[in-house]
């Protein structure tokens, strides 16, 4: 029989924050797997959005605009073996939103209020019921703050941005290349962004473990989470 939490769930929420390129994605595919709960991307969501804005020829640093596009936005998420479907209004768009005009894009337009609380709402609805591991950036602090197992994923600069150079890479297409520089400049802005936006900046969450994958090989970032969520939570 499973514990269940003072949040009344019966299976737990395992909250994975930290900044771009730490491996969140990737450790979030890993442990709903290995525990069977579902692995909800909730940087797809904020993606999709800047996808619609890039599409609506509207300006992602327009506050206002941005607010007024999610209320006329529908995104959702479909966990498959190979990763989540992500539909924008009824549209798969999994693999446009992982080229890098929407994800700079994306991170200019997270920094807004209204948007983070609209995409706060969504999030929560998605989660409610437990048995999930959802990675962002304030899943801990904002979105589940009562959530059973909250770890906090970092490396440095340096080996995040190599991480995602070799992401996006894959990705972009042979006529919009791009270097490791050029990622790691993106990303030290990125960071800056999260870290110092008024809604739910960047931050371990209270009673978040934090995980610096620096040092760490890939196999042991998986092996210490698995330790991390087996302490928090027990069946």
């Amino acid at each position: 029989m499973e514990q269940a939490s003072s949040s009344g769930r019966t299976r737990p929420v395992i909250a994975i924050d930290g900044p771009a390129g730490a491996g969140k994605s990737t450790l979030a595919a890993h442990l709903a797997r290995r525990f069977g709960f579902l692995n909800l991307e909730t940087g797809a969501m904020y993606r999709a959005l800047a996808l619609k804005a890039i599409e609506s020829d509207l300006d992602v640093d327009d506050a206002a605009a941005m607010a007024d596009l999610c209320r006329r936005t529908k995104i959702a998420l479909e966990p498959t073996r190979d990763g989540n479907r992500v539909l924008l209004d009824g549209l798969d768009v999994s693999r446009r939103i992982r080229d890098a005009d929407v994800t700079a894009s994306a991170s200019r337009a997270s920094v807004h209020a209204p948007v983070r609380e609209w995409m706060v709402a969504q999030q929560q609805a998605l989660g409610a019921a437990g048995g999930v591991v959802m990675e962002g950036r304030d899943i801990g602090t904002a979105v589940f703050p009562d959530a059973e197992v909250k770890i906090f994923l970092d490396a440095a600069p340096e080996v995040r941005g190599n991480r995602r150079f070799r992401q996006v890479a894959s990705h972009v297409h042979e006529t919009a290349p791009v270097t490791e520089a050029a990622v790691l400049d993106e990303m030290k802005a990125r960071d800056l962004r999260d870290r110092s936006r008024e809604s739910s900046p960047l931050r371990p969450a209270e009673g978040a473990v934090v995980l610096d994958s620096t040092a760490m090989s890939l196999d042991e970032v998986l092996l210490r989470s698995e330790e991390i969520v087996r302490a928090r939570w027990t069946k």
